[in-house]
């Protein structure tokens, strides 16, 4: 049977996923200041459209947990899937790294392990699978941790990522982290080599789109497919055949980038003069080159 997931982007780690008349809401976030524009925010009467709707909190940082998620109740077909080590004030469904949920509607929930809170998910909707990495990464810190500390951390994800191999994932969020400054995609890489989704889409970027873009520009590999979405309300579209083969569509038109006016780089040409009428009197005699026109650098580019 013919079947579509879309897939959007909201802020940092926060996707929702729609199949059908079931919706997947994972580490919903408006940003530390409410970057999220108003217009891009979910709410409670968009939600009444859905049979069910899952709100998953993998764990309690701030930039996975928004308690604006607890407004939607009042559409009255929202359930909370959150993790075992949420504060006491969380509401839901608690599921620990092993734990497996059967959901109304046929959604079958597994939790698995993280390498910092919480657990990730996990989750099959109508045979399609998906999986939120939450916090599990390899939290490497290259550059300024020790040896033995990288070390570590390295046996840790790999722990934690044991039982996930051999896992079918159709779609996959994974942190690309640019805090971790040399070799911050390295847990997203090593996922993809290891457990194979079919599609990976980074998150946790903190609003650095080009970290995004470039991961995926570089990190594709014959089994896996890589999508970046980096601006607020970005979808794309996951269309399933009948016989298991998926084709990939954007349906967020590309962003459009006004053209910047430039001066003409050479003066309007006046008439040609003829040699008699040329003077060399005037000829300024400073360094043509003391005036540089190298690019100065620039800050990235917020989220839009």
């Amino acid at each position: 049977m013919e079947k579509t997931l879309t897939i959007t982007y909201h802020h940092h780690s926060g996707f929702s996923c729609e199949l059908g008349q079931t919706l997947l809401v994972f580490d919903y976030w408006t940003g530390e200041n409410g970057e999220l524009p108003e217009e891009k925010r979910i709410t409670s009467e968009m939600l009444k459209k859905y049979r069910q709707v899952y709100v998953f909190i993998s764990h309690e940082h701030p930039d996975h947990y928004d308690q604006a998620v607890y407004g939607w109740r009042e559409a009255g077909n929202v359930h909370y899937i959150i993790s075992h080590d949420m504060p006491a004030e969380a509401d839901g469904e608690r599921m620990r790294p092993g734990d497996i949920q059967v959901l109304a509607g046929g959604v079958i929930v597994k939790a698995f392990d993280s390498t910092d809170l919480g657990v990730s998910f996990l989750v099959e909707v109508d045979g399609v699978r998906i999986f939120h990495a939450g916090d599990l990464n390899f939290w490497h810190w290259r550059d300024e941790s020790t040896i033995r500390e990288i070390n570590e951390a390295d046996e840790d994800f790999r722990n934690a990522l044991a039982p996930i191999i051999g896992e079918a994932i159709d779609v996959a969020f994974f942190p690309v982290d640019p805090r971790q400054g040399m070799m911050y995609d390295a847990g997203a890489n090593t996922f993809i080599m290891s457990v194979k989704p079919r599609l990976m889409i980074p998150m946790h970027f903190f609003g650095r789109r080009s970290i995004a873009s470039e991961f995926a520009r570089h990190s594709r590999t014959a089994e896996t497919n890589v999508a970046a979405l980096t601006r607020y309300g970005e979808q794309l579209a996951l269309d399933f055949d009948e016989t298991g083969h998926v084709t990939l569509r954007m349906l967020t038109p590309p962003e459009m980038v006004p053209p910047v006016r430039k001066e003409p780089i050479l003066p309007i040409i006046e008439p040609r003069q003829t040699a008699t009428d040329v003077s060399l009197e005037n000829l300024s005699q400073e360094d043509p080159f003391s005036d540089s026109d190298l690019p100065v650098a620039m800050d990235e580019q917020n989220e839009q």
